[in-house]
Parts: structure tokens; sequence; C-alpha cells
């Protein structure tokens, strides 16, 4: 069985995007080399990348040009490569190179998708995705980057879940950036 990740920047005090979905807060502390090698290593791992239509669009938007290939060329060769899938029912067509577009059920779509032979599965971004998976128990492992930066508002990943989600930890790695690396899966 495939495993399948959600990952995700997350501020101090809980969001992954603010109020009004911007996260250019997470693109800061870029200039640690261990952070950054990091980030290169995580684009270079070869699995399958998921995606709603708005983080889609923004990463589509940024990876495949000439800028991110100057700035970020590893984590640039990496995100083109990379084999993505984009769930959305209003978005026409997926351009990015390696992209497959999903309009079916999400959750039924994921479990086959789980079933499937191939590499692991991350989430990248997608907090609706991940909010109508979490209660469902088909995500494995929760990846956090936690940002030292409060926002005060926005939108969590986790938004609209009913019952508890109880997680223990499992890994952590402290950049000099103040950004700290979380790894939880969930508590059966």
């Amino acid at each position: 069985m495939r495993k399948l990740i959600a990952f995700n920047h997350v501020t101090l005090d809980g969001y992954f995007v603010g109020p009004t979905g911007d996260f250019r807060w997470a693109q800061k502390g870029t200039d640690d080399p261990e952070f950054s090698a990091f980030v290169a290593q995580n684009a270079s791992g070869g699995g399958q990348s998921l995606f709603g239509r708005i983080p889609y669009e923004l990463m589509a938007s940024y990876w495949p040009t000439p800028t991110a290939d100057q700035h970020h060329p590893e984590v640039a060769k990496g995100m083109n490569s990379m084999s993505k899938v984009v769930f959305s029912r209003t978005l026409k067509q997926a351009s990015w190179n390696n992209t497959k577009l999903v309009r079916s059920d999400l959750l039924s779509e994921i479990r086959k998708m789980k079933n499937e032979s191939g590499p692991g599965m991350t989430i990248l971004g997608s907090g609706s995705i991940i909010s109508q998976l979490a209660p469902e128990h088909v995500i494995d492992e929760y990846h956090m980057i936690l940002d030292p930066v409060a926002l005060g508002k926005g939108r969590s990943m986790f938004d609209g879940i009913k019952d508890p989600l109880e997680l223990k930890l499992t890994k952590t790695r402290t950049f000099r950036n103040g950004k700290v690396y979380l790894c939880y899966e969930p508590i059966a």
C-alpha cells in the first residue's frame, strides 16, 4: 500500500495560510543553507505530489519558469519532473508537465491510488483536501514546517474536522533560520 503524507508550512498560531490565502511568510528563511538542502532533497524524492486547484495553480505558475530555475534550480528540477495529481471539479486542464487532472470523488480516488503500486504520495498545501481526508484516516503522516511567525488570523489545514485527530510526534529537526520540521503519525 502506498503511503500518503500531508505536508504544509504552519505558523506558530496554527495557520497554513493567512486570511486572504497568502503564504509568503513561509518563503522567509531560505538563506539557511541547511534548510535549502532539506527542501531540495524533499523535492527530488521521486514521489507523487497531490494538489487542490489553488495550490496547483500557484505552483504551476512558478516552478516551470526561468525565475524558479535561476533561484531554486534543484527544487525546480524536482517539482517539474515529478508526477503530479490535481483534484478539481472546476479546473479545465492541467498543463504543467507530468500532471493528471482528477475530477472524481476525492476520497474514493485516494483510496484507489493508495492501493495501486507506485511511489509514496504527498499532499502539498491543499488544506481543504487534508481536512476532508484526515477524518477518514487515510493520511499516514503529517509533515509540517513550523515557521517562527504568528498571523493572528488565517486558515488551519484542519478546518472543519469534527472529532479530535490524535497524533504522535515521530521526528523533529530544527534549522538555524528558526524553522522546525515536525513529523506526526495518527494514533490508531
